[in-house]
C-alpha cells in the first residue's frame, strides 16, 4: 500500500490538473484502517500536497486538506511537528479557513504532547499567528485557536510563554479589533482560568481578568450581559468562586439586580445576573446563597409572575434548578405563600400558552417533585405531595391532559412530571385511585416517536423499582409493569402489527 501512495504522490506532481489523481490519493488512504496507515505515509513526501494548497481552486484545496487531514492524524505529533513545522505555520496564513483549521488542530496536538510542545513553545512565529487566528472572521477558525491555545495553558512553561513573554502584548492588541474579538479573547482568559488556580493567578496578573470584571458595569448594556456569562464560567470552578468572592463580584452583582428596578434596559442583562446566582446556588449551597442574597431569590420569584416570556423562562429554569437539590425544596418551602403563588403560575403557564414556556414549566416542576428514594424522609414526602396538590384541583387528570396533546415535548414533559411522583409511595397511591391510570402508562399506542417510547419507559423502569410499588399497586399491575421492561421501549405486539398490516 505504501507503494501505491508513492505512486500516486510522484503522479500528482508530474501533471498539471492532479484533481483526479488526488481523488484516487484520498480514496486510498480512506481504504487503509488508521492503524496501518502510519507505516504507509511516514518518509513519504507531503511537501508536494502542501504546495497544492496554494492554489485557487476551492476543489483542489479542499482535497488536498482531507489528505492532509486523514495523513497527520496518522503520524505522531512529534512527527507532525518536527517534519511539518514551516507548513504549519505557513497554514495559519492561508486565505481558505479550511486550511487554517487543519493547521490549528494539528497544533493544538502537538502542544498537548509533553515531547512535542517544545518545539512550539521556541517558535514564538507560530503562536503569534496562532493567537491572530482568534480575530479572523470566521467563528470556526477562532474556535480553533481558542482551544490550541487552552491546551498550551496546561503546562507551567505554556502558561509562562502565554503570559510572561511579548505574546501578551499580541493578545492585548489582538483584543483591541473590536468588541467581538475583545471577547473573544477574554473567552480564551476564562477557559484558562478554569483550569486550576495557578492558571488563574497567571490571568489575573496580567490584568485580563480585572478588565473583564470591570465590564460587568459598563455603559453598554449588551457588552455587560456577555460579560456577566464569562463571569459566570469563570465561577463553574471552585477557585473561581473563590476568586470571584475575594473581588466582590457576588456583591456587586447583588446591587445590580438591586439597581435593575430603575434601569429600562435592565432586562438585556437581568436574565444573565440571575442565572449567576443560580449557578451559584447550585454549585455551593442554596440555603446560603438565598440568604446572603436575598434579593435573587426575590427577583427569581417577581420574574417567574412576569409577563414577559423572557423572564418567565428564566425563573422557570433557575427554579427548577434550585428545586432539584433538597436544599433547593427547603429553601423554597421556607418562602411560604409566595412560593405558593409562583407554583400556581408555573401550572397555569404548563396547561397553556406558548409551547416553549410550556415545556420549560413541564421540566421545572419535574424537577421540583423529584425525590430520590434515599431523600424520602416524611417531611419531604408530604412536601412534594402538597406542591403536586397545589398544581391543580386534579392534577393527574390535568398532567395527563397535557401529555395526550399531539406535541411530542409537550408528551414527553408532562411523562416527566409522571416519572418524578412514581418512586414515591403518594404518587403510586394516586396512580392506583385513578381511573384508568394503570392502563394509560401501559398503552404503547400512544406516543410513537423514539423520545415519548423512551419516556415512557423510564416512566414505566421508575414505578416498577420502587420498593413500595408490587405493594400499593397490587401484583397484576406489578407483573404487567415488569413484563413491559422485559419487553423493552420499543416492544410492538404480534396482534397489533397483524392489525396495522391490514389497514395498509
Amino acid at each position: 500500500m505504501a507503494a501505491s501512495i508513492e505512486s500516486l504522490l510522484e503522479e500528482i506532481s508530474s501533471v498539471e490538473d492532479p484533481i483526479e489523481e488526488l481523488q484516487s490519493l484520498k480514496t486510498a488512504l480512506l481504504s487503509i484502517p488508521v492503524s496501518a496507515l502510519r507505516d504507509s505515509v511516514s518518509g513519504q513526501r507531503l511537501d508536494v500536497i502542501f504546495s497544492l494548497l496554494n492554489s485557487n481552486e476551492r476543489k483542489q484545496v479542499e482535497l488536498c486538506v482531507d489528505i492532509l487531514e486523514r495523513i497527520l492524524m496518522a503520524l505522531s505529533p512529534v512527527q507532525v511537528v518536527q517534519n511539518y513545522k514551516a507548513e504549519l505555520q505557513g497554514g495559519l496564513a492561508h486565505p481558505n479557513e479550511t486550511v487554517k483549521i487543519l493547521a490549528l488542530t494539528q497544533i493544538g496536538r502537538v502542544v498537548e504532547h509533553p515531547d512535542a510542545v517544545t518545539e512550539i513553545l521556541n517558535s514564538s512565529d507560530i503562536l503569534r499567528s496562532v493567537i491572530h487566528c482568534i480575530g479572523e472572521e470566521k467563528m470556526a477558525v477562532a474556535k480553533q485557536a481558542i482551544q490550541s491555545l487552552s491546551k498550551l495553558s496546561h503546562s507551567k512553561p505554556g502558561l509562562d510563554k502565554l503570559f510572561q513573554s511579548d505574546l501578551q502584548k499580541v493578545m492585548k492588541d489582538v483584543m483591541t479589533t473590536s468588541d467581538i474579538i475583545r471577547y473573544r479573547i477574554y473567552e480564551l482568559v476564562v477557559e484558562i482560568s478554569s483550569v486550576s488556580p495557578i492558571s488563574l493567578g497567571y490571568c489575573a496578573n496580567s490584568s485580563f481578568i480585572s478588565e473583564l470584571l470591570g465590564e460587568l458595569t459598563g455603559d453598554d448594556v449588551l457588552i455587560r450581559a456577555t460579560a456577566i456569562e464569562m463571569v459566570t464560567t469563570l465561577a463553574h470552578s471552585q477557585h473561581g468562586r473563590q476568586y470571584l468572592a475575594q473581588q466582590g463580584i457576588m456583591d456587586k452583582i447583588s446591587n445590580m439586580i438591586r439597581g435593575a428596578e430603575t434601569d429600562p434596559f435592565s432586562s438585556l442583562y437581568l436574565p444573565g445576573l440571575v442565572k449567576f446566582f443560580g449557578n451559584l446556588a447550585i454549585m455551593d449551597s442554596p440555603q446560603q446563597v438565598c440568604e446572603t442574597y436575598p434579593v435573587f431569590q426575590n427577583k427569581v420569584f417577581e420574574m417567574a409572575l412576569d409577563p414577559d416570556p423572557v423572564m418567565i423562562g428564566v425563573a422557570l429554569d433557575t427554579l427548577g434548578l434550585l428545586g432539584s437539590t433538597v436544599e433547593g425544596k427547603q429553601v423554597l418551602q421556607k418562602t411560604g405563600e409566595k412560593f405558593k403563588s409562583v407554583l400556581l403560575k408555573m401550572s397555569q403557564l404548563a396547561s397553556s400558552g406558548a409551547t416553549e414556556l410550556r415545556v420549560r414549566s413541564l421540566d421545572a416542576i419535574s424537577q421540583l417533585l423529584t425525590l430520590q428514594p434515599e431523600q424520602q424522609t416524611e417531611d419531604l414526602l408530604a412536601l412534594t405531595e402538597s406542591w403536586f396538590h397545589l398544581l391543580s384541583n386534579q392534577p393527574m387528570d390535568m398532567i395527563r391532559n397535557i401529555s395526550t396533546q399531539p406535541f411530542p415535548e409537550l408528551h414527553c414533559g408532562a411523562l416527566r412530571i409522571f416519572t418524578a411522583i412514581a418512586p414515591q409511595p403518594w404518587g403510586q397511591k394516586l396512580m392506583i385511585s385513578t381511573p384508568g391510570f394503570m392502563e394509560f402508562i401501559l398503552d404503547r399506542s400512544a406516543g410513537q416517536t423514539k423520545e415519548a417510547k423512551d419516556a415512557k419507559f423510564e416512566l414505566v423502569g421508575s414505578i416498577a423499582s420502587s420498593s413500595t410499588a408490587a405493594e400499593i399497586l397490587g401484583s397484576q399491575h406489578y407483573i404487567r409493569l415488569k413484563t413491559y421492561l422485559r419487553e423493552g421501549p420499543y416492544y410492538v405486539s404480534a396482534v397489533a402489527s397483524v392489525s396495522t398490516e391490514g389497514a395498509d
